[in-house]
């Protein structure tokens, strides 16, 4: 299973948003529901979904959280979630 990076960028974005502004998504979430429950299906769109991610957090328009903080998309190891930036 393939996904264009456009839509990865329109899965993620629609899941953070129905999620809300206080809340994260997992990538794995934004995988599955293009690739299926199956793990050989959403597995392997793991690397394209945090490559979409990466963009999105250094263009502003989503943020990387490890732990409950955000960290530098350029830079982090680990486990991860995503979510809106905070307007505060």
């Amino acid at each position: 299973m393939s996904a264009s990076p456009e839509e990865i960028e329109a899965v993620i974005l629609r899941l953070v948003r129905e999620r809300g502004p206080e809340k994260s998504i997992c990538p794995s979430e934004a995988a599955r529901e293009i690739g299926g429950p199956h793990p050989d299906g959403w597995g392997p769109l793991m690397i394209p979904v945090r490559r979409v991610a990466v963009r999105l957090a250094q263009e502003g328009r989503l943020v990387v959280l490890r732990k409950g903080k955000p960290v530098d998309p350029a830079d982090f190891k680990g486990v991860y979630r995503l979510a809106l930036p905070r307007l505060d």
